[in-house]
Order: C-alpha cells, then sequence, then structure tokens
C-alpha cells in the first residue's frame, strides 16, 4: 500500500476573511497590499474586494486618489453552519492577532482601532442557534 503525502497548501483562514480583516483594521488600505499579505495577484485581490462588496460584506468610496472601504455592521456568515453568528466577532480576533504579533499595522492609530473593537464589543450578541449549545 502506498503512502499518502499530506496536504499543505490549505489554512483554516480563507483570503476573503484576510482581506476582510485587513479592511476593518485599516480602511485605506491598497489592493497591491493586500494582494501581497495573501500571496495572490491584485487582480485576484480585486476580485475578492468586488465579491465582498457584491455579497453586502463592505462597501467602497473614493478618497481622492484612493479607495476608502468600510465594512458593514452587523453582516452575518454565509454558510448555515456558523448560525446567526456576525462577522464582525471573527474580523475582531483576526485584527487582535495582528497587532499582538506586531504585525503590519500594529503601530497604526491605536486610539482609533481600539474605539471601534470597544463600540463592537458592547453590542449584544446575536442569539444564540438552537443547534449550538451554551458555554
Amino acid at each position: 500500500m502506498r503512502s499518502v503525502e499530506p496536504r499543505t497548501n490549505w489554512t483554516f483562514v480563507t483570503h476573503h476573511a484576510r482581506i476582510l480583516a485587513m479592511i476593518f483594521k485599516e480602511p485605506e488600505t491598497r489592493l497591491r497590499d493586500m494582494a501581497e499579505v495573501c500571496g495572490i495577484t491584485e487582480r485576484a485581490a480585486g476580485a475578492i474586494v468586488s465579491d465582498l462588496e457584491g455579497a453586502g460584506y463592505l462597501t467602497r468610496a473614493r478618497n481622492g486618489r484612493r479607495n476608502h472601504y468600510k465594512v458593514t455592521p452587523g453582516t452575518l456568515f454565509r454558510h448555515p453552519a456558523e448560525g446567526p453568528h456576525e462577522v464582525a466577532d471573527l474580523l475582531l480576533l483576526l485584527v487582535g492577532m495582528g497587532s499582538a504579533s506586531g504585525g503590519p499595522g500594529a503601530d497604526d492609530d491605536q486610539g482609533e482601532h481600539q474605539a471601534r473593537d470597544r463600540r463592537l464589543a458592547a453590542r449584544p450578541p446575536a442569539s444564540a442557534s438552537p443547534n449550538i449549545p451554551s458555554p
């Protein structure tokens, strides 16, 4: 019997989640920076931003020569397995991981980001799904 090589090219977090977290952390991030962090092309990053915008997860507006993105509050995960949970909960986790590790943007304007984090943390949690036991 032949041994099967483990698949090593997968990750837990998708490019869509990474890009949305980058936008959440830095609303004027460039497609070039998104692509570099994710290890994809600018064209692929642009397609992901279009996917996210089309699905209602973010909006974008021109600000001079740059785009200004805004993550839409209250959006839920798309898959029923995640139930009625808000995407913002995952974004807060991912953004917190980046700043804790000293990653890109770790020493950006922390006051603005901390205020946003406090506002999101203060909102009431989404009601739990009947299929998910409470802790």
